[in-house]
């Protein structure tokens, strides 16, 4: 955009700070978009890159494997709860959703059932913007509008967070089941759809529902998982599992592109077949790549020692205190965490562009977008740096937000 600040030239990045060619150090708050969740450049996860660079940085994965992959593959499979065995590995959470939706409707098509072509999610969800992903998403929000009559249209809901919006979420899935291959939905947490917070109930109605219907169930997991809401996955902390999960974001601690569609054996046994018309034609070029799932490994060893979860304790924790006093603020609607997730919510848009400015300007990286003024944090930051983070969130929406400057930058 013209009026777009230049981004910020980065020299380097250590634990959770970023620091700039000019030599300013800045606190980040989001984690680079939430996956850095071990922090930048971790020795355990660096060194195991290292080894597999010298052992073999790529190769393709259509008539090759490799041990990484296997060992990941593995190693998710068991962390997942219920039957999640089978993976998929592609580069992008984007391209994980869409292998998602993709193993859904063949899945319709390789039982014989046909019609069955057509997707049910919720408004404020999102799932990516590559052009199946953006039907999924919340057809009110950001700029997915423009394709509008471009793209297929799908059936997009409330989420079912009471009894009536159940029994009406019931009744949408009696006139549209049999066009609906799944269910997708964000658990816990619609992330950039405005970081909206539901209860574990919702996705235990979900479920019932999908039952009912004979509908899958997708998780969209790349925000949620790997310990982002106290649970490693959300999944496994709501108690309820779901047909189809992706993962990606952290699923390297941040450090290089990788990403998951983990199906169930219900899923999978529709395409074990020796026709190869059954198979899923699906082979990003990168998918599984060595590297990535090194780090991958690497990874999920730093969650094996249960540190993590003290950590995300300590950040939720420090989020709550730190950003309870932005309640007061004029301006401020709500003001919530859940796990390692800080939210501050707006009467209306800020101007993002001028907050992370001002932001920078004062030692931090924060990015808001839309009315979330929101922190992600690594689960390793000091409780120093967490509190620097709240405070200047607080005193920026402390102060007086109605046009203080010549150039709008506080204009609405």
């Amino acid at each position: 955009m013209k009026t777009a600040p230049p981004p910020l030239p980065v020299a380097r990045t250590q634990g959770a700070q970023i620091v700039l060619e000019d030599g300013r150090v800045l606190v980040d708050g989001v984690a680079s978009w939430w996956t850095a969740c071990h922090g930048y450049n971790h020795p355990h996860i660096r060194a195991a890159v290292a080894r597999q660079l010298e052992r073999a940085p790529h190769v393709m994965f259509g008539g090759l494997a490799h041990e990484p992959a296997y060992v990941l593959a593995e190693r998710l499979a068991a962390l997942l709860p219920g039957e999640l065995d089978h993976v998929f590995f592609a580069e992008s959470g984007s391209v994980a959703v869409e292998i998602a939706m993709k193993m859904a409707l063949q899945y319709w098509i390789n039982r014989g059932v046909a019609g069955r072509t057509r997707f049910l999610s919720f408004f404020g969800g999102y799932h990516g913007d590559t052009l199946a992903t953006m039907t999924v998403c919340d057809p009110e929000e950001g700029m997915h509008g423009l394709f509008a009559g471009v793209l297929p249209s799908q059936v997009i809901a409330h989420l079912p967070k009471d009894d009536a919006s159940e029994a009406e979420l019931d009744r949408e899935l009696s006139a549209h089941g049999r066009d609906i291959a799944a269910i997708l939905v964000e658990p816990r947490v619609q992330g950039a759809g405005g970081m909206l917070f539901h209860h574990d109930d919702v996705l235990r109605r979900l479920r019932r529902l999908a039952d009912r219907h004979d509908v899958l169930l997708i998780f969209d997991e790349i925000f949620t998982g790997f310990g982002r809401t106290g649970d490693l996955f959300a999944c496994a902390g709501s108690g309820v599992t779901p047909d189809i999960i992706t993962l990606s974001k952290a699923l390297t601690g941040g450090t290089l592109p990788l990403s998951a569609a983990v199906a169930s054996r219900r899923v999978f046994e529709a395409f074990w077949s020796d026709d190869t018309g059954a198979a899923l034609m699906h082979g990003p070029t990168y998918m599984a790549n060595p590297l990535a799932c090194a780090a991958a490994n690497a990874s999920l060893d730093l969650f094996e020692d249960g540190d993590w979860l003290a950590n995300v304790a300590r950040v939720s924790a420090g989020l709550k205190a730190g950003l309870e006093p932005c309640r007061a603020a004029d301006g401020v609607v709500d003001v919530r965490v859940l796990g390692a997730i800080g939210v501050v919510e707006l009467e209306r848009a800020a101007d993002a562009g001028a907050l992370c400015r001002r932001f920078a300007e004062r030692g931090v990286w924060i990015r808001p977008f839309g009315k979330v003024v929101y922190l992600t944090p690594a689960f390793v930051m000091s409780d120093d740096e967490l509190g620097q983070l709240t405070r200047a969130i607080c005193d920026e929406l402390g102060q007086d937000r109605g046009g203080r400057d010549e150039d709008g930058r506080h204009g609405h």
